[in-house]
């Protein structure tokens, strides 16, 4: 499976989650209005990657740690957001993870509800 089929499904896996493309890449949206993934495919540099929603904290964190998998993206980076590089060696189960806290930075209630019924 590729890393854009792979990064879909996790991203498609959430609850009512929507696909759509923005800026030119596709992204993913919590009930097609709010983005918590966007795909990077060179986006702004030569590098393969995403940017996601993060916990505060987890962005800094994340990249003083492990500065090869992660970075502070352009114009949500501020924000707290999450660069995830792709084009490096992935942890997928902890980016799973990523999606998810992405997920549930962004979602309303009711859906975070669904995700911890599980």
């Amino acid at each position: 499976m590729d890393v854009l089929e792979r990064v879909r499904r996790l991203c498609l896996a959430m609850p009512e989650a929507t696909e759509r493309p923005s800026h030119g890449e596709p992204t993913w949206f919590v009930r097609d209005k709010k983005v918590f993934v966007m795909y990077a495919d060179h986006h702004h540099d030569d590098r393969l990657g995403v940017w996601m929603a993060a916990p505060p904290g987890v962005q800094e964190a994340l990249v003083a740690e492990d500065p090869e998998h992660f970075y502070r993206p352009p114009y949500v980076g501020h924000r707290g957001w999450l660069g995830v590089y792709l084009d490096v060696n992935v942890d997928w189960e902890h980016f799973e993870d990523l999606v998810e806290n992405a997920f549930r930075q962004i979602a309303p209630k009711t859906l975070i509800a669904r995700l911890d019924e599980v």
